[in-house]
């Protein structure tokens, strides 16, 4: 977007809590993220994101490993995945706090396991939600995307992140 910025890890822990839906889950998280950057650097208009993977009201987080990821792919094959990604933009210094979610549909081809092992090894999608890589070779295992805003997939929504961006004082096109 041409805007300068910096990178900062919010210490967040990811785990689902007890009868959180992966919707709210992804929108917990985002702000949780965004608000520990900000309590780092309270003069700043701060972005956190995340991204759950939902199969049938179950949460698919990141696998982090090669067997988690070859179960949930597994799961996937030949259904609707939504991926929930939420946004948050917060500014410590100006009490500036608004959320968005961006859903994703979702639908898997039916995989054999040999393409699910090829994939996994050449993408290497561990640390992504329901390790699924959309801006890679993923796009081979789906049939269908269904969204408003095509980057929601990758992992940002920035429809809705320029949106946010320009509500909380910061000119994109100036």
């Amino acid at each position: 977007m041409g805007v300068p910025f910096d990178v900062m890890a919010p210490l967040v822990e990811e785990a689902l809590l007890p009868n959180e839906t992966p919707c709210k889950m992804a929108m917990r998280l985002a702000l949780a993220k965004a608000q520990a950057v900000s309590d780092m650097a309270p003069e700043a208009i701060v972005i956190g994101s995340d991204q759950v993977a939902d199969l049938g009201g179950n949460a698919l987080g990141k696998p982090g490993s090669h067997e988690n990821a070859v179960t949930q792919l597994t799961q996937m094959s030949g259904k609707t995945v939504i991926f929930h990604t939420a946004v948050a933009v917060v500014c410590k210094a100006t009490g500036f706090v608004q959320t968005e979610l961006a859903q994703v549909s979702t639908t898997f081809r039916p995989l054999t396991p040999r393409e699910i092992e090829v994939y996994l090894l050449r993408e290497r999608p561990y640390d992504c939600a329901g390790s699924a890589k959309s801006e890679g070779l993923g796009i081979a295992l789906l049939e269908r995307i269904d969204n408003d805003d095509p980057t929601a997939l990758v992992g940002l929504p920035l429809i809705r992140t320029c949106r946010m961006l320009r509500a909380a004082g910061l000119e994109l096109l100036a």
